[in-house]
């Protein structure tokens, strides 16, 4: 007959292994909680947009052109005191494909949030998404007044994230390391410029350049971080991969064009430095 202090002892041990597999598990989702309840503002509105977007598709094709005409941050509405339409558009998305693009834009609005907290990350997609918006309708209605432009241009269909999030892209550039800062900003822009010129400067490409301005501005007002953990780096891979695809539109032209800003940038910090030693 076994001895019943064995059964005890093996009873004990599996109770011991069952507690610190449960104890692991429970510390797994407590990191989890804590890192979502570190990017709400990100999850929100993710789910938000795809929330919108469903919505819209339910609804049919015409409720959606309806809806985006509605909230279009174009010179019309805008004239007509729609003002609301600087908020709502940026929850509205004209293609219906936002699962394409939601990923990268979580990565990137992810990271800020945890850079800058909620209320930085709001500050530098709003500095983006509407500064940008209030520009360019400044630059149409000089344009419209001017005849460079048809009044057709006044109705035209703007909604979308992208501005904002070009924002918060450009708006971390003080967080990148000194070394690859000048690249970084002469690349994202060479991106956004030679893109503009392929689309002829339409009011959206030169919304995406100040937009990228205004973040690059803002950064230097923000919080940086030079804490680059894992997890950052592999949120950064993925917000650069998406602001490559939303600027460039994967064009060979606009990347050699970003190379080349790239350059640009190098020699004119290499110059810069070279006048000013007591600043290296």
């Amino acid at each position: 007959m076994a001895d019943p202090a064995l059964y005890l002892h093996r009873g004990c041990m599996a109770l011991l292994e069952l507690r610190g597999q449960t104890d692991r598990w429970t510390a797994v989702a407590a990191r989890t909680l804590s890192g979502a309840a570190s990017v709400r503002i990100t999850a929100a509105y993710a789910i938000v947009l795809v929330a919108v977007s469903l919505w819209l598709t339910a609804l049919g094709q015409h409720t959606r052109e309806v809806v985006v005409s509605r909230m279009s941050t174009n010179l019309h509405n805008l004239s007509h005191g729609r003002l609301s339409t600087l908020v709502g558009s940026a929850f509205v998305d004209d293609g219906g494909e936002v699962y394409a693009w939601l990923p990268g834009l979580v990565c990137l609005l992810a990271l800020g949030e945890l850079i800058w907290r909620g209320k930085g990350l709001v500050i530098a997609f709003a500095v983006g998404h509407i500064g940008a918006t209030l520009i360019v309708a400044a630059g149409l209605v000089v344009a419209l007044e001017a005849g460079w432009l048809p009044f057709s241009v006044a109705r035209a269909t703007d909604v979308g994230m992208s501005y904002g999030a070009v924002g918060v892209l450009g708006a971390l550039t003080a967080s990148i390391p000194s070394r690859w800062r000048t690249a970084w900003a002469g690349w994202w822009l060479g991106i956004a410029v030679t893109a503009a010129s392929v689309a002829d400067f339409n009011f959206t490409a030169i919304g995406h350049i100040l937009a990228l301005l205004l973040g690059i501005g803002l950064s230097f007002r923000l919080p940086a971080t030079a804490d680059w953990t894992p997890i950052r780096a592999v949120l950064l891979s993925g917000g650069v991969a998406f602001g490559y695809f939303l600027l460039s539109g994967s064009s060979v032209v606009a990347t050699a064009g970003g190379v080349a800003g790239m350059l640009i940038a190098l020699l004119a910090g290499r110059v810069s430095r070279s006048r000013n030693p007591a600043t290296v």
